[in-house]
């Protein structure tokens, strides 16, 4: 299959994008981090000082936003305008109001129309792309050519979540507050009215508490391979 259309989804930390972008580069195709998307839409929220407890204001400014997305998975870009904003999107003020913003059924429809255009995008061009989000494998590309559902322990995910953090410089990254935050995102996704984080019930479950990073890419690939048989 030269085209395959790969949705994988999973809580925050699980490991998603390093493992998609991972898989995109391996085998030569598009990737889409979505949650990116939605975090640079927080971010234009932020950045015009909107209030993203105001569904109605958030959904008014949100059509405003002139938001692309790239697809390179060996260095995905994501802009606001003119503004490149992959570093700010993964500040602590973005991450704390990413829920809010995402909740908000006007973005959902604005985001999911343009991660379904990307995928159109890529089948023109006789690529395969990997999406990964929280609602591709139940909303986005419920017909995707393989579904995927990502997952760890929370404590695992936590853990690499603030070795993530001190990586980027964060200073004095507390584990346990990272686990706190982290369930507190899961029941949120979770429980929101609009598309919440659900396992599709044909998704194929990836725990990766116990595996690497290589190992959980090597499994994904091998799980695209069978889709040539």
């Amino acid at each position: 299959m030269s085209t395959p259309v790969i949705a994988v989804d999973g809580p925050a930390g699980s490991g998603k994008s390093s493992v998609c972008r991972g898989v995109a580069e391996r085998l030569g195709l598009r990737y889409l981090d979505t949650g990116a998307m939605y975090r640079a839409m927080t971010w234009a929220m932020l950045d015009a000082g909107v209030d993203v407890d105001d569904r109605a204001a958030v959904a008014k400014a949100a059509s405003e936003v002139a938001l692309v997305s790239g697809t390179d998975p060996s260095a995905p870009t994501i802009h606001v305008g003119p503004v490149d904003v992959s570093g700010p999107i993964r500040g602590d003020a973005v991450t704390g109001a990413v829920s809010a913003v995402s909740a908000v059924p006007e973005v959902r429809q604005g985001l999911v129309a343009m991660q379904r255009a990307e995928v159109a995008a890529a089948a023109a061009a006789g690529s395969g792309i990997v999406v990964e989000g929280r609602d591709i494998t139940t909303v986005v590309l419920p017909d995707a050519d393989l579904k995927v559902f990502i997952t760890a322990d929370p404590a695992v995910r936590a853990a690499r979540r603030a070795a993530q953090d001190a990586s980027l410089g964060k200073a004095a990254v507390d584990v346990g507050q990272t686990e706190v935050d982290i369930r507190e995102r899961d029941a949120k996704d979770s429980s929101r009215e609009t598309s919440p984080l659900a396992q599709a019930s044909d998704a194929v479950v990836l725990d990766t508490t116990t595996l690497t990073l290589d190992e959980v890419i090597d499994r994904l690939c091998t799980l695209v391979d069978t889709l040539a048989e």
